[in-house]
């Protein structure tokens, strides 16, 4: 049995609501977000219940109070994404994260926990998940998070991006250097980035998304995404985090920075 306390503040911040959801869920949306709830705690699942069904476009379609339901009804419901605890009775997050990731491709997984110890991180990662929150983000950052893994973007919290960032860096230094008969052929040719498209992958490897890449940089979130798309083009990557271990691996952005 797993016993962990949620305080009042905690729930207080995740149900502080901006007004203009309140006002656009009056209106229908065509398509919703589909999401499923993973948490052992009853009080916790109402909480993100009650912030979700005032947000537009996004949808509860199911609760789960462990792994092993989460997985069953992953299976019969196929959200667009699942919120997912980690420490959890039967059968915990992280397997329960591989088991859908696997199955379900087109189901986003977001782990939504207290815990961001680095075996936790890492496991929960490299299990499929495509997003790392605390609980102590706020309703906004959740609901951008769910947003923006649909969009097929990554969304860890700063802090956890940053250990994982440092696993990144430890790994790309660790690895075996190429044989120099190989590395002058095979070695992709990255395009130079223009000084713009520097400080968005700057920002990007700080783990902040499109909107807040665009808050700081002044720029509107459709201009960042398509300089995004432009880096990782040029890095010859498979996606933005793709595109972080790229410059990392090749000392474009320096985690001291």
């Amino acid at each position: 049995m797993f016993v962990r306390k949620v305080t009042i503040a905690r729930l207080r911040k995740f149900l502080t609501l901006p007004k203009s959801w309140v006002l656009l869920k009056r209106c229908r949306v065509v398509s919703s977000i589909r999401v499923l709830l993973v948490d052992d705690q009853e009080i916790v699942r109402q909480g993100l219940t009650t912030i979700l069904k005032y947000v537009p476009g996004i949808e509860v379609v199911g609760q789960a109070g462990d792994g092993k339901e989460a997985v069953a009804l992953a299976r019969a419901l196929r959200p667009d994404v699942v919120l997912m605890d980690l420490k959890m009775p039967r059968l915990g997050g992280i397997p329960a994260t591989r088991h859908i990731c696997a199955e379900l491709p087109d189901t986003q997984v977001i782990i939504l926990t207290t815990y961001d110890t680095d075996d936790l991180v890492f496991e929960g990662i490299k299990a499929g998940a495509k997003g790392y929150l605390l609980k102590d983000a706020t309703g906004e950052t959740l609901v951008e998070a769910i947003r923006g893994v649909v969009r097929g973007e990554s969304r860890i919290d700063h802090g956890v991006a940053r250990k994982v960032l440092n696993e990144f860096q430890r790994l790309a230094a660790q690895a075996p250097a190429r044989p120099a008969a190989r590395s002058a052929q095979d070695e992709p040719i990255i395009e130079p980035l223009t000084p713009r498209e520097e400080d968005v992958l700057h920002l990007l490897v700080e783990g902040l998304s499109n909107k807040e890449i665009g808050a700081r940089l002044h720029l509107t979130e459709g201009t960042i995404k398509n300089y995004v798309s432009t880096i990782i083009a040029k890095l010859q990557a498979n996606d933005r985090t793709h595109a972080v271990v790229t410059a990392l691996r090749h000392g474009l952005v320096d985690l001291g920075n």
